[in-house]
């Protein structure tokens, strides 16, 4: 007999998540690494040069720059960082700066937990009801659902780092995740799906991905206009409106560009998907798998559309795990529509593999943080010390406490996954989602000192500044990357002109790559590295007009 959907859930299969504990493990995740480091080199450096640049007035807001070159697409992103780092001088602008981004990823979190909510209301999502009773409810259904989705999303890898880095990607996954709300909500939520629309494509198109936010908004008319739902039907008009205004903002903000980087490993992209997506990659492609006869339902076509486009563009930039970032709200959606159809062999397989697999890498982290303050085992501290000279631990009595808590907490939970009487639909992600946040609150407290010093571009400035004299205010850095150049403007204090030949500038001092001949009429002073650089053409070389 063929069912009407493959999903059998019982009443008790619908156990709601604990609030308290759905909180507290979202702030585990959400909260480290906002404090207590600088911004850390490539992205994150780069996008806090900007919002610095604003907020210090050396750049218009209308266009921000670092060193005289101007952002690539909308400001938007760094507008955040620099209202934030004016609006609290009290703090460090670095900290300051993240503090908006972790109301973007608690955005995030939300948006797809209601996104998921709301899908797995619809009819041909329910679960089969049974000829004397005792199945799910449907609002039980779709909320257990929902936390599933949740956990799938925080146990990704990929969002582990990008996700608390304060870069445009962020900004733009809030806005396809409020994308998917406003889609899944419209049968259910009318106005606020509208305004969810409305607001989403724009904001995505001013974040520097117009042509995602295009290409999404003609996938939803297209998917609206056949469905059965005659809200969902209204919501065209908002679409094209919404079309609209994100093709207007891109205007305004000059955030067209050509970013197509054909030639893709299919190696490496298969590498990518295999690490970035895990592990709601393989619960996605089963749940497309088992609703393959329900493929054009409203549960399984909203977050395909999502899915689809960013990962045309992730193939489309050579790979690109920013870009592959955007899909991670629609994987886990998808994944959480996986998780009435598991057999409880897979489930024990996976509860395992977390157990042991995140047990090991805590019990690492604890060893490497005794060898950094006892001297015992011996072989972490000496590693340490050849791969970041000049580093020196420091003790926090609250960073150790959070380590404690957590490493505490996580052997709560396996004791809790592991009696026999769980029969939670959303159990099979307990474990992985805790992990990620576990080895995250480690990294992010016990070894953040030693990943900082290593991360950071402030060592290197510091060994520059102690070749020059105190009162240089101008420095030329010619064909430099954007982050280097954001981190002689934050960490070194000066006036860097990062465009324009030597021959040409009036400062008297510049650094030019490592391996780099010194141009005419310049000396060679210094060559200068990160404490962690063991390549001989890494780093900086310092010069001076004779």
């Amino acid at each position: 007999m063929n069912l009407p959907t493959p999903a059998i859930v019982a009443e008790r299969g619908v156990e709601r998540l604990p609030r308290l504990a759905l909180i507290l493990l979202c702030a585990a995740y959400v909260l480290p690494g906002i404090f207590g480091r600088d911004p850390w080199r490539n992205a994150d450096l780069t996008a806090f040069g900007f919002m610095a640049s604003i907020a210090e007035g050396r750049a218009p807001w209308w266009q921000p720059a670092i060193a005289g070159i101007a952002a690539d697409g909308g400001p938007l992103p760094y507008w955040l960082g620099a209202l934030a780092i004016k609006a609290l001088p009290f703090l460090d602008a670095p900290v300051a700066a993240r503090l908006p981004y972790a109301f973007v990823l608690v955005g995030v979190l939300v948006s797809v937990w209601y996104a998921c909510f709301h899908l797995a209301r619809t009819e041909a999502a329910q679960p089969v009801a049974f000829a004397f009773g005792g199945e799910a409810q449907a609002v039980d259904y779709a909320r257990a659902l929902a936390d599933g989705a949740l956990l799938a999303l925080m146990a990704c890898l990929g969002l582990l780092q990008l996700g608390h880095e304060t870069t445009p990607e962020l900004v733009q996954l809030l806005a396809v995740s409020v994308y998917l709300y406003g889609l899944a909500a419209a049968p259910f939520r009318v106005m606020r799906s509208r305004v969810a629309v409305l607001a989403a494509l724009p904001v995505l198109a001013a974040s520097g991905a117009p042509a995602v936010a295009c290409a999404l908004g003609l996938l939803g008319v297209l998917l609206n206009h056949r469905s059965s739902y005659d809200e969902a039907k209204s919501q065209r008009v908002w679409l094209l409106g919404a079309l609209t205004a994100a093709v207007l903002a891109a205007w305004a903000f000059n955030g067209w560009a050509w970013r197509v980087q054909p030639g893709v490993h299919i190696g490496s992209l298969l590498s990518l998907l295999a690490w970035f997506c895990w592990p709601a990659g393989p619960l996605a492609l089963w749940t497309l798998w088992r609703w393959r006869r329900h493929g054009l339902r409203r549960h399984i076509t909203v977050p395909a559309i999502a899915l689809l486009v960013p990962l045309v563009a992730c193939i489309a930039m050579d790979g690109s795990e920013r870009a592959l970032l955007l899909a991670l709200p629609s994987l886990a959606i998808l994944a959480a529509f996986a998780l009435p159809t598991l057999s409880r062999g897979f489930s024990a397989a996976v509860d395992w593999f977390s157990v042991f697999f995140f047990s090991a890498a805590a019990l690492f982290f604890w060893l490497y943080y005794l060898s950094m303050h006892t001297g015992w085992p011996e072989r972490p501290l000496a590693n340490l010390k050849r791969l970041a000279e000049g580093f020196e631990p420091q003790f926090s009595l609250l960073a150790l406490v959070m380590a404690v808590a957590a490493s505490v907490s996580w052997l709560a939970l396996v004791r809790w996954r592991t009696a026999r009487h769980r029969h939670a639909l959303w159990k099979s992600l307990a474990l992985p989602a805790g992990g990620v946040a576990l080895g995250w609150l480690l990294v992010m407290s016990l070894l953040l000192p030693p990943l900082d010093y290593a991360r950071s571009l402030s060592p290197l400035v510091a060994r520059l500044k102690a070749r020059m004299p105190d009162n240089v205010a101008c420095l030329a850095a010619p064909e430099q990357n954007l982050a280097t150049l954001a981190a002689l403007e934050w960490h070194g204090g000066w006036t860097v002109q990062g465009r324009g030949a030597l021959a040409s500038s009036a400062c008297s001092y510049a650094v030019i790559g490592a391996g780099q001949a010194a141009p005419h009429g310049w000396q060679a002073v210094a060559q200068v590295k990160r404490p962690t650089d063991r390549s001989g053409s890494a780093g900086l070389v310092l010069l001076k007009r004779p």
